[in-house]
């Protein structure tokens, strides 16, 4: 989202998603749809809640030697003729790229779904650089065509129709489509084969990269994938630090419990092993293979409060089943990661301060934990997301007055009993039918879209003293 966007504040950003009829309709049939298809997927995998038992310890365990083992792969890598980079920001790792491209003469690019790319905006880098970046994913194709950033970490285009999709691939490719997915598929395809055949350089992310074997693993549902790993004569994967696993062993583990988190498959339809460039002898694959290992913040939240997001799996699961996202869609959120993973991976990468509105986009209903494949508790580290805003007076200053305030009454017996007093008597006016319909000034806010239980007429307290007595 550009800057622009971003000074649009949060309410106003959500309040727009909440009013646009396609995108409510889009995103009530895509995550309907994702959710039904995880329940059924580990309804029938009885052993699916121990493997993602087994999938934690394993992230776990990397992390505490995530050096040992970064240092095996790229040892493992090199080994197979590949070159590893080490980025420490998102601009080195675009820069390793961007001289990639000057130093090979690459005027074209064809790049598989990576949030990573996305994450340091590669494609606006690249075309300032003169290289045209071509998305090849659909998702990715279709909001590349619309001008716009992905809206969902699995499903860039969840936020639209099929019949917004049609009416762009008419506007843009010159024809006119109808509404039919399959139709749609087909005109994409026709677009892109001869971009790959064409193009100079191939980009790609990692959803894991293996240590002990120097295997670089994509995950995906198109083919595209393996045309852009084995077409164009330079292939580069660019991946966060945090992807690494230690063994083969661990890569089934996490592809048991991939898929089914994210699409309800038992299995992705493509799994590539990609493991450097192309050998004597060999028919296919790139002449070089290079692997950016990009810190930009990660290695920081090892040891910090954050720690627990670097073992997410990118699946999307979260997204799917929570009720803030379901209902204003990706996009609002205003950053690269969308969704409550996303708030966390944004204050990784940007730091706290960058998402002060979007800290309470979230109800805390713990969906989120439930379906994580890893079991991340993301509404604990919200909360705690929550506190250091207070504590380090990043949050508006009537947020923090009213935590200090309700700190000090649930922290006093008695102040409290004298509030609950006072509140039986002032809620009298705004009473209907046995609850506050609406309240004045700043309070409105919390009635405009809900009501409110009022203050009971006798307190658990009060109970327990008269059952006392």
């Amino acid at each position: 989202m550009s800057d622009q966007a971003l000074r649009t504040p949060f309410a106003a950003r959500a309040t727009a998603a909440l009013e646009d009829a396609h995108l409510q309709e889009a995103l009530t049939i895509a995550t309907n749809k994702f959710m039904a298809l995880r329940r059924e997927s580990f309804a029938g995998f009885p052993e699916g809640e121990a493997l993602r038992d087994r999938a934690r310890a394993v992230k776990e365990a990397t992390l505490q030697r995530l050096d040992a083992y970064l240092e095996q792969l790229a040892d493992s890598v090199e080994r197979l003729g590949g070159h590893v980079h080490w980025a420490a920001t998102g601009e080195e790792a675009r820069e390793i790229i961007l001289r990639l491209c000057r130093e090979r003469g690459v005027r074209t690019a064809v790049k598989s779904k990576s949030m990573a790319t996305e994450e340091i905006e590669l494609n606006a880098a690249l075309e300032a650089a003169g290289v045209t970046p071509v998305e090849t994913d659909l998702g990715e194709y279709i909001i590349q065509l619309a001008g716009e950033k992905p809206s969902h970490i699995i499903a860039p285009a969840i936020h639209k129709t099929k019949g917004q999709v049609a009416d762009l691939f008419s506007r843009e490719l010159g024809e006119r489509f109808p509404a039919d997915p399959e139709v749609l598929t087909a005109a994409a395809r026709k677009e892109l084969r001869q971009k790959f055949l064409q193009a100079d350089l191939g980009i790609t992310g990692a959803n894991f990269a293996v240590a002990e074997t120097g295997t670089v693993v994509l995950v995906t549902n198109e083919g595209n994938g393996r045309m852009v790993t084995s077409l164009p004569r330079i292939h580069v994967a660019v991946m966060g630090i945090e992807k690494v696993i230690p063994s083969m062993t661990d890569l089934m583990l996490f592809l048991a419990i991939l898929a089914r988190s994210a699409t309800g498959q038992k299995l992705s339809v493509y799994t590539t092993l990609v493991r450097g460039p192309r050998h004597p002898g060999e028919l296919e694959g790139p002449e070089e293979f290079h692997l950016i290992l990009m810190d930009s913040g990660r290695a920081a939240q090892i040891a910090g409060p954050l720690r627990e997001a670097l073992y997410c799996l990118r699946c999307g699961a979260c997204l799917n089943v929570c009720p803030v996202y379901r209902q204003i869609g990706g996009h609002a959120y205003g950053h690269t990661y969308p969704g409550p993973i996303g708030i966390l991976l944004t204050a990784m990468l940007k730091g706290d301060r960058s998402v002060k509105e979007l800290a309470h986009a979230s109800s805390l209903c713990g969906a989120c934990h439930e379906v994580c494949p890893v079991r991340i508790d993301i509404p604990r580290m919200l909360v705690g997301l929550r506190e250091r805003l207070y504590r380090d007076r990043i949050a508006p200053w009537g947020e923090r007055l009213v935590f200090w305030a309700l700190g000090r009454v649930l922290g006093s017996p008695a102040l409290f009993r004298l509030l609950v007093r006072l509140g039986r008597l002032a809620q009298r006016p705004f009473l209907r039918d046995g609850r506050v319909r609406s309240l004045p000034f700043l309070f409105g806010r919390w009635t405009r879209s809900r009501d409110l239980p009022p203050v009971a007429a006798r307190t658990f307290s009060e109970c327990w003293k008269e059952l006392g007595r």
